[in-house]
């Protein structure tokens, strides 16, 4: 899979995914750090890349509507994570990964808990 990583994530998760074997890329080595959630989106929606971030504001289905987007993973971690809450998330999506296809679907992944956003219609 083509994964985009918001520049809330570091090297340990790009590297976690690369090892899982999907083409990881970066809004940190793309020097796009600091652009806004409509540039990251778009950037991602051009490259033909899922976007995974941990940024609640890609969450919101009225404002990025994930049909528009080769898909959207946001994880959800505890308060105060540690290495492995972060390791453990990058699994469960990893796993998701594995099973469905997340274009055009926004999911809200924690620990060991994969939430697939399903619209009304």
């Amino acid at each position: 899979m083509r994964l985009k990583l918001d520049e809330n994530l570091g090297a340990r998760a790009a590297a976690a995914l690369r090892d899982a074997g999907h083409d990881v890329s970066t809004i940190l080595e793309q020097g796009l750090t600091s652009e806004p959630d409509p540039q990251v989106i778009e950037v991602c929606r051009q490259e033909g890349r899922c976007l995974v971030t941990l940024d609640l504001d890609f969450a919101n289905p009225l404002r990025f509507n994930p049909r528009e987007y080769p898909g959207i993973a946001v994880l959800r971690l505890p308060a105060r994570p540690s290495p492995s809450d972060l390791l453990n998330a990058l699994r469960t999506l990893v796993g998701g990964l594995t099973r469905s296809d997340i274009s055009g679907r926004l999911w809200v992944i924690q620990i060991g808990v994969l939430r697939e956003y399903q619209p009304d219609n």
